[in-house]
């Protein structure tokens, strides 16, 4: 069977086309389809971009790839062409039309290494649908979902052990934020626990269609097989939660309705610290303390 390219579409280095501006507004008027703001749907319309972020997921022949987010295919396409089996999860039905007609009329054999999901992946069965294998995930995220999302996956689903995702630039800082930064909160603490993370590149507007009013970066997370700290994570995601709740506010204070100034002394922390400046060392020694002024008390 002959190859069939979409309309307007860039010659890729191998196999796989591109997408370009031109070929997605294309394939916009073509299906009669409208980006939605609702969705944060912003679709990704530079080749070179695309590489450049199958490159630093280290994407490769053989890998498994989770795409949150697909949208029109631009970077399905590029992770298919590095050779990975994708698996690309798209919550608006109105585009998978567009994005199956895209995959298939760009390979033959697409349906071999591009299986397309209808669903939300805040709801999918992860279990059914990744097996006991270790996925890879590589995403241009929905800004309005892209923290709890990420920080669902991380606390759930051990299969998926890397990301690069591409976020809104304060939400991608905010995920990598270490001790002392302003940037510092509740998602810096949580990404922490589970594994590393640290931003890799800054993306421009001029790069999407239709163009987001905000930058966005890539930001790389490296899930590790055990929590970084020896603490269970309901408790300390529970003090974290207070002490970024009044993130003005000294621990003494922000920290009151769970421990007193003793019990942060305790831990080696002073009271009179603020959230953003402890580490997740810190974090994990508060918690441990917590939990063992919680089972003097039932005792």
């Amino acid at each position: 069977m002959a190859r069939v390219w979409p309309a307007s579409a860039a010659r890729p280095l191998s196999g796989w086309p591109r997408l370009t501006k031109t070929s997605i507004n294309d394939l916009l008027e073509r299906h009669d389809l409208t980006p939605s703001r609702a969705l944060g749907q912003n679709f990704l319309a530079d080749p070179a971009m695309i590489d450049k972020i199958v490159r630093l997921a280290g994407v490769g022949p053989g890998d498994r790839v989770v795409e949150i987010g697909p949208g029109l295919g631009s970077l399905t396409l590029g992770l298919a062409d590095a050779g990975a089996d994708v698996l690309a999860v798209e919550i608006d039905r109105y585009l998978i039309p567009a994005l199956t007609e895209i995959v298939e009329r760009s390979q033959p054999d697409a349906g071999e290494s591009v299986r397309i999901l209808h669903g939300d992946a805040m709801k999918i069965d992860w279990a059914a649908e990744l097996g006991d294998t270790s996925w890879k995930v590589v995403a241009n995220l929905p800004y309005n979902v892209a923290t709890p999302l990420v920080l669902e996956l991380l606390s759930t689903e051990h299969r998926l052990t890397s990301y690069l995702v591409m976020v809104q630039a304060e939400v991608g800082e905010r995920l990598a934020a270490g001790p002392g930064s302003k940037k510092r909160g509740i998602p810096s603490v949580i990404t922490e626990y589970w594994g590393e993370a640290a931003v890799v590149g800054r993306v421009p507007p001029q790069v999407f269609v239709p163009q987001p009013r905000v930058d966005s970066v890539l930001v790389r997370i490296n899930r590790c097989e055990t929590p970084r700290v020896d603490a269970p994570f309901a408790e300390l995601s529970t003090l974290v939660r207070a002490g970024f709740g009044q993130r003005r506010k000294m621990l003494r204070r922000s920290l009151s309705g769970l421990m007193d100034e003793a019990a942060i002394e305790a831990a080696d922390v002073a009271p009179t610290a603020r959230a953003e400046t402890l580490d997740l060392e810190a974090w994990g020694r508060l918690t441990r303390q917590y939990c063992a002024g919680n089972d003097n008390t039932e005792g």
